[in-house]
């Protein structure tokens, strides 16, 4: 989730509501697991998942930015297409398979164990808290404070935050709007493919699985809003919904006998609370971009 609120946070910035995450991250998941099973490399992997989400999101470039589509039924359209398309070379490769099921080599999976850093690993309750995770983690947190730095820190950040507040100005300012726009939407759209790789890779444990993302990209989209566009929020608020979805994992089924089904449904029941309550808000610099949704 975080690696999609990341990659959606630059495309609103840059003033576009990119409705495609879901089929960024499901593109992102097939290509980053096959590229992985037939390397048995865990960085081509990685590789082949930003570059298909860099493709889906250059579809959608394409089609707002120079033909200036409809930006929600663009996105809708990328999602349809992107989880269509995964799922349908998923099934083509199982079909090939001798045993039916497609299974990550023992070699790539040992690259995606958790990662020991020596003595900070081994601190008492503050190792296995914060440094005992696989290099998703970690990969995902530093793009947050690297996005964060970018967006609010540099001069291209500024432009690219003006972009998303009035075109126009910043067009009139010197700023190359259509340039900046499709750099950034492909930086969002391959961030967000990493995203997916995860879910293929991590979430069903190394075997493929149609549908991998499930919902992810969709809660990445509430997100934005729950962490008022900023990168850094953005840490916090997948923390928060991703202990949501493993939950029913912790609570003793002796003591509280909840159905596992209400469990799957709290993250996208707390997304719609989130919703409702930040719609209502109006605070500075926690609002969407002016001009995100609308085309230049």
């Amino acid at each position: 989730m975080l690696f999609g609120t990341m990659g959606e946070i630059v495309n609103e910035r840059s003033g576009h509501l990119n409705l495609g995450v879901e089929g960024m991250m499901a593109m992102g998941a097939c290509a980053g697991f096959m590229a992985g099973y037939f390397s048995n490399n865990l960085l081509v992997a990685l590789l082949a998942a930003f570059l298909a989400g860099v493709f889906a999101s250059l579809i959608y470039a394409v089609l707002t930015v120079t033909f200036l589509a409809n930006q929600n039924v663009t996105g809708l359209t990328l999602t349809i297409f992107g989880v269509g398309l995964s799922n349908f070379v998923g099934k083509l490769f199982l079909s090939g398979a001798e045993s039916g099921t497609l299974k990550l080599s023992e070699g790539i999976m040992g690259q995606m164990s958790s990662i020991h850093i020596p003595v900070l690993s081994d601190l008492p309750v503050v190792g296995p808290l914060l440094f005992s995770y696989n290099i998703f983690v970690y990969l995902g947190v530093a793009i947050a404070i690297v996005l964060w730095l970018y967006l609010f820190r540099t001069k291209t950040g500024l432009n690219l935050r003006a972009i998303g507040e009035n075109p126009a100005a910043a067009d009139a300012a010197g700023v190359h709007v259509t340039r900046m726009k499709y750099w950034n939407l492909l930086l969002g759209g391959g961030i967000c493919g990493i995203g997916g790789v995860y879910c293929s890779l991590i979430i069903n444990n190394g075997v493929w699985v149609s549908d991998s993302v499930n919902g992810l990209g969709w809660i990445s989209v509430a997100l934005v809003i729950f962490a008022a566009w900023s990168p850094a929020r953005a840490i916090y608020g997948s923390l928060l919904f991703g202990a949501l979805r493993v939950l029913k994992y912790y609570v003793p089924k002796d003591i509280v006998a909840i159905p596992n089904a209400v469990y799957d449904m709290l993250p996208f029941l707390i997304t719609a609370i989130i919703l409702v309550f930040t719609s209502m808000r109006n605070a500075k610099g926690g609002v969407q971009p002016a001009a995100c949704g609308i085309n230049y």
